[in-house]
Formats: structure tokens, C-alpha cells, sequence
């Protein structure tokens, strides 16, 4: 799924149009992320099948996937995952906070 960009720069602006800095809007884009995607769903770390059981934020401006594979949980940083069909509801956040964290970063 390729969200287009128009509908991409709209995401981002609703994300981070109360943040003063960085750290704010990277706030802004968790909670738009932990409302708006839909878990559990499938995706692969390295290669690997596993099923994200739910969406952290990190100290470090970092947001995490709480994965589960066969019995154990494991913090991954959403960048790590391979997204693949079907994609999660409400992944076009995950594309907008990835344009952004490209743009901004």
C-alpha cells in the first residue's frame, strides 16, 4: 500500500500542529500511531514471520513493536519491520511518521 503524498503531508500536519519542538511532535505522532493502528497484525524481522502485539513509545524518540514469535515477545524499533499485504488499519500513520522522521532527522 502506497499512501499518496498529499494525504501523506496532511497526516503529518495533524501529527505535529500543537508541537513546539521535536520532541512534542514526535509525541504528537506515538499517539496518533497507538490510536489510529490496529493490533495485533503480521509482519517480518529479518526475513522472519511474527505477529506485533502492540505499540510503545522509547525514551529515545524511538517508537518500538512489541513482537511475538512462537511463545516469546521481543521490542523491536518499527523501522526494523518488513510491512507486507495486508497491511495494518491505519498504516498510512506508520508511512507519515516515516516521511517525517526522514525529512526532520
Amino acid at each position: 500500500m502506497k499512501t499518496s503524498a498529499d494525504r501523506i503531508q496532511e497526516l503529518i500536519e495533524e501529527a505535529t500542529v500543537d508541537a513546539y519542538d521535536e520532541e512534542e511532535q514526535f509525541a504528537g505522532f506515538f499517539t496518533m500511531i497507538e490510536d489510529n493502528v490496529k493490533t495485533p497484525f503480521q509482519t517480518k524481522i529479518i526475513g522472519e514471520e511474527c505477529t506485533v502485539v502492540a505499540i510503545e513509545m522509547g525514551e529515545t524518540n524511538d517508537i518500538f513493536a512489541v513482537c511475538q514469535r512462537n511463545g516469546q515477545k521481543y521490542e523491536v524499533s518499527l523501522s526494523s519491520l518488513e510491512f507486507f499485504d495486508p497491511f495494518p488499519e491505519g498504516y498510512e500513520w506508520i508511512e507519515a511518521f516515516f516521511q517525517w522522521k526522514k525529512d526532520d532527522w
